[in-house]
């Protein structure tokens, strides 16, 4: 199932590609963070994005704008389950694929907006503390295939680059077991990404 949605993405980007006005190349960091109950302390994960993205006008100032990113999201925090107490770190990378809607604001400033469907890519968890090392047992497959939400932010054109910021929120809870649930109940992901963009085609 995630094959073929990999897939129709892929068959999707490729039809928007011949509409674009131009392509992006971007890249830039990643501060992510899980939203969960019976945690003391949560912590950002730093960590980075990269992907392409088509920009497809619709009119003189809206546009169009799919996306395909890996994207590293995930947090590392203190947890204090009846009575158990330590701290763990969850590192969950996605393959995202962002629809974003594109407002121009005059001449260099845009305003994003729109969807998001994440692609599970790997997982790796470190814990100390009582729970010991579960890194073996909570693998990929205790985890949610697909992550879904909203995003929103912007963006300054200048020339040939641009740089933006945006705000993603998780729709979709993560834990996909009973042994992820004692962790992570319905956490959601939570992060916030600035980048860089090298914009490559016709761009007046």
């Amino acid at each position: 199932m995630i094959k073929k949605l990999i897939i129709a993405t892929i068959l999707s980007c490729s039809a928007f590609a011949l509409q674009a006005q131009h392509l992006g190349l971007k890249a830039g960091l990643t501060l992510s963070n899980l939203n969960f109950e019976d945690v003391d302390d949560s912590n950002l994960r730093t960590g980075f994005h990269g992907g392409a993205y088509f920009y497809i006008p619709l009119t003189d100032f809206f546009a169009l704008q799919p996306e395909v990113n890996f994207t590293t999201k995930g947090a590392t925090a203190e947890y204090d389950v009846v009575s158990f107490q330590g701290e763990y770190s969850f590192n969950i990378n996605y393959v995202d694929v962002p629809l974003m809607a594109a407002l121009s604001l005059g001449d260099a400033l845009e305003v994003h907006a729109g969807p998001y469907v994440g692609f599970l890519a790997n997982t790796s968890l470190s814990t100390e503390g009582d729970f010991g090392d579960v890194e073996e047992s909570l693998d990929s497959d205790n985890f949610k295939k697909l992550d879904y939400g909203l995003a929103g932010g912007l963006a300054l054109n200048l020339g040939g680059l641009q740089v933006g910021a945006r705000y993603h929120y998780g729709i979709q809870e993560v834990a996909d077991s009973r042994e992820a649930e004692l962790f992570l109940g319905d956490a959601r992901h939570s992060y916030v990404q600035v980048y860089g963009a090298l914009r490559i085609g016709n761009i007046d």
